[in-house]
């Protein structure tokens, strides 16, 4: 088992006109060590964050007075919550806001304003953000071995509004960046389709994100050239945001089925995508991109990542994938509540599909038409051209405690479907609730439910059987793999959160077989994972 040794050093310093605080972090990998080890050390972290919160002021909200008249209250039915991807480019004008100047504990960035910096770039139209994402995640039951990991992901973004910077209306100009660090428990431990955390990664320092954004017709529509990650426009679940599982980030079918697992974190490609939202409930989506960030052929051996390892392949010579996304929102774009009407409750219906014009390896067959697992078969498999799949995702607020917030309980499920013959997953879907206010003043905390489930394709699953029938082996047959999450994500001040998670897997891979029966006729057991993680934006 591998010994993570985490530390949490605080220093608070006062004067007459400003606190400081000082959080200094460290993790080192050590040899082995024994579970009374690791307790003692798990003891220690949550003692200093336990530490960290009984300091902290109490910034928690009053309920407002009622006001004698009516306000209207105009929802934005294209707000999205940063969550379990990296923070990326579309809510980082959230990210940014300063918030209340009244010290450390109430503004919205640890570092505040830089000394001046970040004030003296906006007057340029430049904005800057920083932020780390880090945990640890432990398998404590199950998997291909118990074991516990510290993983981060340190996110720099920088974007220009040109019509400040130069007089040039309506364009952005983004360009973001990724630090990953740490270990990788879903493929040290744990073997599963759905991997247990979305920022996951290869240890690297890459380019993400680079693109400008053109604004038209009175801000109506707008195009994006550049290289871009999917995953942070399409297949998007406002609540699914909350979670850690990666799967209710970018979903199972991309992750599996596409080439280097799709244009998304970490990896991205060069694209176009034009966006269309006139007024009233509809909005559009359209784009293509480079199929494939790596280079990686389907089928092949190899790490997508290491293959683009810092984000610069800018690769223009792949197949097409064109993604297609039409919204439905509710309360409309550009319509009007007022307080003290429950109104509508907001909701948004996406309907999409892509579909990449690259080579796909059979699941089964190769090109001399025997089973891939027969001893015969020349092991190169059959090519399929094409690959698409379609999904449907919805977000829906079903209750809220007053009409003027967003605080309340909202649903959310996403499914999708692809063809069995060329992919590895041909059916997932993510379903949960959450409930942003648990407590009373504790506005800015969630708690959520949810589920996923990826289904091992029919043609992948015959595979199995192939097999066993060739070697007289009664090894198990992949079906599927479902997982629940249960989460809390607790703000300690406006610029840091905390938040624990419980994770339990069933059939982990589907149901592959376990890897240290040497009989080879069981399958690993299920999966519980426990993990604590912190956001800090800087």
């Amino acid at each position: 088992m591998r010994r993570l040794s985490f530390s949490l050093n605080l220093l608070l310093m006062r004067d007459e006109n400003e606190s400081l605080l000082r959080l200094v972090s460290s993790t080192e990998s050590t040899p082995l060590c024994s579970p009374t080890a690791l307790r003692r050390r798990a003891v220690t972290l949550l003692a200093a964050i336990g530490t960290v919160l009984a300091l902290a002021p109490d910034t928690r909200a009053q309920d407002a007075a009622p006001t004698p008249t009516a306000a209207p209250i105009q929802w934005d039915a294209n707000y999205r919550s940063a969550g379990n991807r990296p923070l990326g480019s579309n809510s980082f004008g959230e990210l940014i806001q300063e918030g209340p100047t009244g010290g450390i504990w109430q503004r919205g960035t640890l570092l505040g304003d830089l000394g001046g910096v970040r004030s003296t770039l906006g007057g340029y139209g430049v904005s800057l953000s920083l932020v780390e994402t880090s945990e640890v995640l432990g398998d404590v039951s199950g998997g291909t071995s118990e074991g516990i990991d510290y993983d981060g992901l340190t996110t720099l973004t920088i974007q220009m509004d040109t019509q400040r910077a130069f007089g040039w209306r309506g364009g952005l100009i983004n360009v973001s960046a990724l630090d990953n660090h740490g270990d990788n428990l879903s493929a040290n431990d744990l073997g599963t389709l759905q991997t247990s955390s979305g920022i996951e990664a290869d240890r690297s320092d890459r380019l993400w994100e680079a693109w400008y954004q053109q604004t038209f017709l009175y801000g109506r529509a707008d195009i994006k050239i550049g290289q871009q990650s999917l995953d942070q426009e399409f297949m998007d679940s406002q609540y699914a945001g909350l979670f850690v599982n990666t799967m209710f980030g970018w979903p199972m079918i991309p992750s599996a089925d596409l080439l280097s697992g799709g244009p998304a974190y970490p990896l991205s490609a060069l694209g176009v995508r034009f966006r269309a939202q006139p007024e009233g409930p509809w909005s559009y989506l359209v784009g293509v991109f480079d199929d494939n960030a790596s280079g990686l052929a389907s089928g092949a051996a190899g790490d997508s990542q290491v293959l683009d390892n810092h984000g610069v392949n800018f690769r223009l010579r792949d197949h097409p994938l064109y993604i297609a996304e039409i919204q439905y929102s509710s309360p409309a774009l550009g319509s009007l509540e007022y307080a003290g009407d429950r109104g509508v409750l907001p909701g948004v219906y996406r309907l999409g599909f892509w579909y990449d014009d690259g080579k796909f390896a059979d699941q089964e067959f190769g090109r001399d038409g025997l089973s891939l697992a027969n001893p015969a078969s020349n092991g190169v498999p059959r090519l399929h051209q094409g690959n698409y799949s379609v999904y449907a995702v919805a977000d829906q607020l079903i209750w809220r405690e007053r009409p003027d917030t967003e605080e309340g309980i909202g649903i959310f499920f996403r499914g999708m479907g692809a063809p069995s013959d060329r992919n590895l997953v041909s059916f997932s879907l993510n379903a949960g609730i959450t409930y942003r206010e648990p407590f009373e003043h504790r506005e800015d905390d969630v708690v959520g439910l949810g589920m996923g489930y990826a289904q091992v394709s029919s043609r992948a699953a015959s595979l199995d059987r192939d097999s066993n029938d060739d070697s007289g082996a009664n090894g198990p047959v992949r079906t599927g793999e479902t997982f629940v999450e249960l989460t809390y994500q607790y703000q300690i001040v406006p610029w840091w959160t905390v938040q624990p998670d419980l994770q339990y897997v069933l059939r982990p891979g589907g149901g592959i077989a376990n890897p240290h029966d040497p009989s080879g006729t069981s399958r690993v057991g299920n999966e519980l994972v426990l993990g604590l993680r912190t956001n800090i934006t800087f």
